[in-house]
């Protein structure tokens, strides 16, 4: 048989054994990650089910490679090089990207418009939104816009993840200034206010940026369990539904899990 002959059948052998060194690779490393200590070769041999020599041989590699770090009393544990990669994808996540199919979702789910917005110094900056198309009322804040913490659900939520003393020195340094007769003014009344999203995970505007619109917000975690975004629900108050409140939760909660929360800060 020639060369060219065997070539393409020695390759198709090969290529198993590729794909089933990576499995293994990958049932030691999910092993690593679930062991609260440095593990032993038995240890990871045990709980992959791999031979003690195969384990050693695949763990030699990637120790090599430093996706595993092995110590002096043979054990092992992750590597730096899986903490450089896990960087380089959190460096190239665009939020807006990650939101959008959501968003989407939900606006043809309750049809009015999903806002998503970031905290930046005093202000909420709104980053996307899906207009309801049939609003009669007039939309103040677009994307690009701004709007006190204050005055709004999204901005409320990170209100609340301040200290007491971050929220009285917000509300020294920009006077609480109201846009409506139902905006929370006083330090006091804006105090209640947090509690009630610090209880229930869920903030609400309630005509307080705009007269005849009412909104409902819920955070979005990134996989260290800071708050670094939120998403809204707005709409005119007689359109305006309580049980949007669980949906903007769980549509948040998708876009969380997305950029890596687990539920947990770490």
């Amino acid at each position: 048989m020639s060369n060219a002959a065997r070539g393409p059948a020695i390759e198709n052998a090969k290529a198993p054994v590729s794909i089933q060194v990576i499995e293994r690779m990958m049932t030691l490393l999910d092993a690593l990650a679930v062991a609260p200590e440095a593990a032993s070769l038995k240890q990871l041999a045990t709980a992959t089910d791999l031979h003690p020599s195969t384990a050693h041989r695949i763990l030699a590699a990637m120790t090599a490679a430093r996706f595993v770090e092995r110590h002096d009393a043979g054990t092992y544990r992750l590597g730096i090089r899986l903490l450089e990669l896990g960087n380089i994808v959190k460096s190239r996540i665009n939020l807006r990207e990650v939101a959008l199919p959501f968003m989407q979702e939900l606006h043809e789910s309750v049809g009015e418009a999903v806002n998503l917005g970031a905290r930046h110094d005093d202000d909420i900056v709104y980053l996307e939104r899906t207009s309801s198309g049939r609003s009669l009322v007039r939309v103040v804040y677009l994307v690009g816009g701004r709007a006190p913490l204050h005055l709004t659900s999204l901005g409320k939520l990170f209100l609340a993840g301040d200290t007491p003393q971050e929220i009285r020195a917000y509300a020294k340094r920009t006077g609480l200034p109201g846009k409506t007769p139902r905006s929370l003014t006083s330090l006091v009344a804006l105090e209640k206010e947090l509690d009630k999203v610090r209880r229930h995970g869920i903030a609400y505007d309630d005509e307080e940026a705009e007269m005849g619109l009412k909104c409902v917000a819920a955070p979005i975690h990134d996989d260290e369990g800071r708050i670094v975004a939120a998403l809204s629900v707005s709409a005119p108050a007689d359109r305006h539904d309580p049980a949007w409140a669980l949906q903007v939760r769980r549509s948040a909660d998708a876009v969380s899990q997305a950029l890596g929360y687990t539920g947990t800060k770490k």
